[in-house]
């Protein structure tokens, strides 16, 4: 455990600020609740409808495709890091890879997936 004490008493450092400012904050820090702090906050909108408003599908499908081509964005990043190093089994790989994923985004719009109607 050589050379790791340094890093172990910044974490447990940094957690026990943490802990002591939540705990003042929540002794010290004045709880005048009303129907107006407890309301919803939308952009400085009247809210209007329920919290509980159903979303369409469509919203999540658009989400989750997000995600994974977010995904593929981090997963390149180390590949062109190391570009010249993997030479051209790397470029072939990272060929592959972006095909892949063309190919889920091609299907996932033949499905009508990116689609707002």
């Amino acid at each position: 455990m050589l050379g790791y004490e340094a890093v172990l008493a910044v974490i447990a450092l940094g957690g026990t600020i943490a802990i002591v400012f939540v705990l003042l904050s929540r002794f010290l820090g004045p709880r005048n609740a009303n129907r107006k702090k407890t309301t919803t906050y939308e952009c400085g909108v009247e809210p209007t409808g329920t919290a509980r408003e159903r979303f369409p599908v469509r919203f999540y499908l658009v989400a989750m495709l997000f995600i994974l081509f977010d995904i593929e964005a981090v997963f390149l990043y180390p590949w062109a890091v190391l570009f010249r190093e993997l030479g051209i089994f790397g470029l072939i790989e990272a060929g592959l890879f972006v095909l892949v994923l063309l190919v889920g985004l091609v299907y996932a719009w033949r499905k009508g997936a990116l689609e707002w109607e």
